[in-house]
């Protein structure tokens, strides 16, 4: 798999805790470097295991389904996409309710915006034999995301958030028709 295609998907992935950061450094003025950091360790660490674990399971069956890879591939991307898409357009509760500096919800927050990621390790696991590097890849990329989040939160406020979750399900909609239209196309 080329590293470009790797870094589209890490993007596309992100883009649920690239949201999170920007409301949470728009919701709390008083969150510290280290809190940020904290959350964006969390964060990109969820995002890198999540896919190992969906690759691993995908990858113990990837024999009775190399007939249907790509088509799987391409079902699996666009429905993250598509799901993304709509949670974008769905109304937002409060969200300062929430402290981010909090343990337990740290881990909340890290679980429910890598759940995708899940889904997109059986897809590696298709696709790919790089997982190492694809999952570090995407754990690098959503913790760069996640820091940049925080700023972009703080100064510009949570006006950015459901375009970015939409545009992150449109790259991964997109690269779901990529990959199909290669393996058709040969």
């Amino acid at each position: 798999m080329e590293l470009l295609t790797i870094i589209v998907i890490a993007v596309g992935l992100a883009m649920d805790a690239f949201a999170v950061s920007i409301v949470t450094g728009a919701a709390y003025g008083r969150l510290r470097v280290r809190h940020a950091l904290r959350m964006a360790a969390f964060f990109g660490g969820f995002q890198a295991v999540m896919p190992l674990f969906g690759y691993l399971a995908g990858y113990t069956v990837k024999g009775y389904l190399v007939a249907w890879d790509h088509w799987i591939a391409f079902a699996l991307l666009t429905a993250i996409g598509v799901k993304m898409i709509i949670e974008s357009l769905k109304i937002k509760s409060d969200r300062k309710n929430y402290d981010p500096a909090n343990m337990a919800v740290l881990l909340m927050l890290s679980v429910a915006t890598s759940i995708d990621a899940l889904a997109v390790g059986v897809t590696l696991s298709l696709i790919t034999e790089q997982i190492v590097a694809a999952v570090l890849i995407i754990g690098f990329v959503t913790f760069v995301l996640s820091c940049i989040g925080v700023a972009v939160g703080k100064y510009f406020g949570h006006f950015f958030e459901s375009g970015i979750e939409a545009f992150g399900g449109i790259v991964l909609i997109a690269l779901a028709a990529k990959i199909l239209l290669s393996h058709l196309l040969g």
